[in-house]
């Protein structure tokens, strides 16, 4: 395949109307870069915004991200979604600092060696901090490439998606490579975020419609190709919310924390179970005195799955130690854990939004 010319085009069209108002695009310190790269998988940047700005305050460089708790960043986390990143943020910092002396590698090969960076993002914190020359390929800049070259290969199958890796490292610059890396990754991403959109791509905007392939042929909407699509689910969840209150203007919930993997893995949470029966025997066996209250049903939706929350909130004396057989541990000052975000915001809504202690 004859590859078009597009690094020059993407390049010049970033530095003036792409996005170049972005917190970290302010920098080429690669922690903040990193940072960014990891909450913006498969997060919308209005959501990152906020939530970017609160890490850096909370953890300014990597070696004090390395030195917090895990719950301290998971905190922090709780509704960005997508859990495994956090841990894996946390990991990779501590990484960096036991391994690599506090300094983030500067080849995306040896960056994609870290916990939770993968070769994309990889070359992406190489191209902005380090103008390497390496591609990226999230999904943005698959839909462009693909669109541009009319790459019709399934990319559900991996000796394709290597083609395009190869064809993507083709594309990238080969001048000026420490202005034009940087532009010319930030410009891909652009592109895909706000002109090579996936229904409605507006290529009259396009700084390479001219040599794109599929706009060419009229089918700009068939690429790209990918079969394996994986399908929705759907669960019920019953939450248990225990509630004591040992001494006046005080609150407790009982709380454990979920397994690593799978929905909400390593956060802390209500304690689950998988049938209204299930959590009503495991009520009855409490010791002492409790009321009990059910609430409506809580829709959360997740990427490739439907959960129906069903909460109870029981409300317990004050010699009742937990639920038997589940372990876990009462706690008054829950807000500072990392707690799954519809879970936060119910318990927010059922106990009220004061601090503890306070009337």
């Amino acid at each position: 395949m004859t590859l078009p010319s597009i690094a020059t085009a993407v390049v010049q069209w970033q530095a003036s109307h792409g996005r170049n108002h972005l917190p970290w695009q302010q920098t080429r310190d690669p922690y903040r870069v990193w940072l960014s790269e990891i909450m913006l998988q498969q997060t919308q940047v209005s959501t990152v915004l906020g939530y970017y700005q609160r890490f850096l305050d909370a953890f300014p460089d990597v070696a004090s991200l390395a030195a917090a708790p895990q719950d301290a960043v998971l905190a922090l986390w709780s509704g960005l979604g997508y859990y495994s990143r956090a841990r894996n943020l946390h990991q990779c910092a501590q990484t960096v600092m036991e391994q690599w002396g506090g300094a983030f590698p500067q080849t995306a090969e040896e960056l994609a060696t870290l916990p939770g960076i993968g070769r994309s993002t990889a070359g992406a914190i190489s191209s902005f901090c380090f103008s390497e020359r390496v591609p990226i390929l999230d999904a943005n800049v698959r839909r462009v490439l693909t669109r541009v070259l009319a790459f019709d290969a399934d990319l559900a199958q991996s000796r394709n998606e290597k083609q395009l890796w190869e064809f993507a490292q083709q594309l990238c610059p080969t001048q000026n490579l420490q202005e034009a890396m940087p532009r010319y990754t930030q410009g891909l991403m652009d592109l895909g975020a706000t002109v090579c959109l996936p229904r409605k791509p507006e290529c009259g905007r396009c700084p390479v419609a001219a040599l794109c392939k599929s706009r060419e042929q009229g089918d700009v909407l068939a690429y790209p190709v990918k079969t394996g699509k994986i399908k929705r689910t759907a669960e019920s969840w019953w939450l248990m919310a225990l509630i004591r209150a040992p001494e006046p203007g005080a609150t407790e919930v009982f709380l454990h924390k979920r397994p690593h993997g799978g929905i909400w893995g390593g956060l802390h949470c209500l304690p689950v179970f998988q049938d209204e029966a299930s959590i009503q025997a495991a009520i009855g066996q409490l010791p002492g005195r409790w009321e009990c209250r059910v609430h409506p049903s809580i829709a959360h939706v997740l990427t490739h799955k439907d959960l129906l929350l069903h909460p109870i909130s029981v409300a317990v004396s004050d010699q009742v130690t937990g639920p038997p057989n589940l372990q876990g541990a009462w706690c008054r000052q829950w807000r500072e854990l990392g707690l799954p975000a519809p879970v936060r915001k119910w318990l927010d809504a059922l106990l009220g939004a004061q601090p503890f202690g306070e009337n």
